[in-house]
Parts: structure tokens; sequence; C-alpha cells
């Protein structure tokens, strides 16, 4: 009489779909990064005295979108933006990796098209707070804004039109920890950037979505954010898996949020580093048109 062990050929087709499943995640992974989408938010203000067309890049990491980024250009090009606000991480910062080659012809490209001004992220920061690791690489770096007539907004300002002021947030290191960053306060802003000017939209680039209730307390209209990423894989209901910072189903992943009549919307960014995937989770090039009207946030 001849037994079939059952148990075994079920952890056998266990294993069979499993890894199945994973290859074909892998494979969505591959795709997903290679290709990104444009989404256009729409926001009216009385503050707003005539339309603005906006586009917002984050978090590029030195991905490449075809050759020198001809891809991501066409989409910037099609849309003719009035003005390209990058929210830092343009490239990827990290000890022995560490280069500015992909950053300095999307730079080039994008201020042959219109108006550019540059905010810094973490990667940013790291290149300037760190000046032994990354010998020459943040002064190469201001000379690439400098030729390219890119204005930075480091803990700065500058209006975009007479209605229109925006603000680029410089945040410490500490404000990125992995684990316990501490409470980031309005003051603390106020200290980076000044006063804003209430009469005037504040736009404010402010890489770390976490603190928006600092923001909101600062005077900020819009927050543009982003460095989670989308949170690498986002699950339908749950949102965004897990950020840069390893915090697992963060409330402020990717999307537009909003207390009263400010918002943030944070991008998903364009590239990956440390943790090269995303599923559910495509590329983002952030579109925003200023109105003028009541406020209110249109999708």
């Amino acid at each position: 009489m001849r037994f079939v062990n059952h148990n075994h050929r079920f952890l056998e087709m266990g294993a069979a779909a499993g890894t199945a499943a994973l290859a074909a995640a892998l494979l969505r992974s591959e795709y997903e990064r290679a290709h990104f989408v444009v989404e256009e938010t729409k926001i009216a203000s009385p503050k707003i005295r005539s339309a603005h067309t906006l586009v917002f890049l984050t978090d590029l990491h030195d991905r490449e979108f075809g050759q020198r980024n001809r891809r991501l250009l066409d989409a910037v090009r099609q849309i003719r933006p009035d003005a390209v606000l990058i929210g830092g991480d343009m490239m990827l910062v990290k000890p022995r990796k560490a280069e500015l080659a992909v950053t300095e012809d999307l730079l080039e490209d994008l201020a042959g098209l219109c108006p550019v001004y540059y905010a810094n992220g973490n990667h940013e920061q790291r290149m300037w707070q760190e000046p032994e690791e990354y010998r020459g690489l943040y002064q190469k770096f201001r000379r690439i804004l400098h030729k390219n007539r890119i204005r930075y907004l480091s803990d700065g300002s500058a209006f975009l039109w007479d209605d229109v002021r925006i603000s680029g947030l410089n945040l410490d290191k500490k404000y990125y920890d992995n684990f316990f960053p501490p409470n980031l306060s309005a003051r603390v802003v106020t200290a980076h950037l000044g006063k804003p000017e209430p009469e005037r939209y504040q736009i404010l680039l402010a890489h770390n979505p976490l603190f928006f209730d600092a923001y909101v307390g600062w005077g900020a209209d819009l927050t543009l954010a982003g460095h989670f990423h989308g949170g690498t894989i986002r699950l339908p209901v749950l949102g965004g898996l897990m950020t840069p910072q390893y915090q697992f189903f963060s409330r402020y992943c990717a999307g537009t949020f909003e207390k009263g009549e400010r918002r943030m919307l944070v991008g998903r960014g364009l590239g990956t580093h440390s943790v090269n995937i995303r599923l559910g989770n495509l590329p983002q090039v952030c579109v925003i048109r200023l109105e003028p009207g009541m406020s209110g946030q249109q999708k």
C-alpha cells in the first residue's frame, strides 16, 4: 500500500506559489521604478490674484528616466509650468557613493525651460554638514546652482510673483533621526525663516512631512514635502508601508492633507535609495494649479 504525504505536497505548492509571487512583485517593482506618472492638484485662494502652474519634483536620488532624464524633461515641457520647485534629495549622498552628474544635467535642462527654485532635503543637508566625508561636493553643488541661475532657498525666501511667496526650510540633521526625531515647533521654523507675509500666498518647501503642525503654525498656506518615497509599498486602505526613517504606516507618506485652510502636499518622489522597491507606488511628478477664488482644494 502506498502512502502520500499531503502535507509535504502542500508545502511544495506553497513554496512554489510564494516564489512566483515574489518574482512577480520584483518585476512589478522594476517596472514602477522606471515609469512615473503626472498628477495634478488644483488649489484656490483669495490671496492668489492670477492663475499659476507649478511643477514640484522631489527625491530623484540620481534616477534617470531615459538618457539625461529625457522622458522627465519632456513631461515637464508639456506642462509648460511657470516655475519648477525642487523639494530636495535630487542626488544620492552616502559614504563612498556621492556625486552630482545626474543632478547637474537635469538642473541645466530644467533651467532652460523656466525659473527653478531649489530647497534642501536631508541629502543636500548631509553634504553641507559633513564636509570631511564629502569633500568639495557642497561647493560644487552651489556652483551648479549659480551657473544655471537657480534660486537656492536654504533657509531663504523669494517672491514667485507679487501674490505668491516661497520659502525653503533647511532642517537640522536631528529632525531626520531614524527612530526618535525631536518635535519641531513653529518657533524653530520662525528662527530659520523669519515670519511669513500673511497678505501673500505662502508656499513652504519643507522636506520632512512629519511636522505639518509646525508648518501650519508658522503660517504656510501650502507646504510641499517628500522624503518618505510614498511609503515604499502602498497598500489599499492602509497606505504607505514604511518610510526611510523606518516608521510604519505613517499618516504622511503621500497625498494632500488639510488643517483648516492650510494644506500640505507630500510627493511620492521619483527615485529610491537604500530600499530599492516601489509597489503600488509609481514615481510622481506633481503639477499644482494655483487659482484665484475661495479657499478650497480640488483634485
